[in-house]
């Protein structure tokens, strides 16, 4: 009996059908997309914050170790302490994902240089 190939009256799955793994992927995926548009709004606060520079207050601790200035420990500051104001560059690649999500990514450029032609190669002793 040969082996492989086409087997006379094989039907294998109906045309359409999902195996299992597949299944639990589309659900994995929607369920995960349910989670993401829940905090939409939320994260993209964020990523225009990254994409335009983030700013915040820096403090020296008891140790000398900068650490940041947060709402809770700004109310127990008494004044005496150094605060910094330190910034993020905005964020490149931040700004180009917001761009390509909000107006579609751009088409891919043709080369603008042309290669061709044949190639001679000689061997000399």
């Amino acid at each position: 009996m040969p082996r492989g190939g086409f087997r006379p009256n094989a039907k294998g799955p109906a045309k359409g059908a999902k195996y299992k793994p597949t299944l639990s992927k589309e659900a994995a995926r929607e369920a995960l997309r349910v989670i993401v548009m829940q905090h939409m709004a939320e994260m993209s606060e964020a990523q225009i914050s990254a994409a335009k520079g983030l700013k915040y207050l820096m403090t020296r601790d008891a140790t000398g170790k900068f650490v940041k200035v947060t709402a809770a420990m700004a109310g127990a500051l008494d004044g005496t302490e150094i605060i910094e104001v330190w910034e993020e560059k905005p964020s490149t690649p931040a700004f180009t994902d917001l761009m390509n999500r909000a107006l579609d990514k751009p088409a891919e450029q043709e080369q603008a240089v042309k290669i061709g032609g044949t190639l001679v190669l000689k061997h000399e002793l």
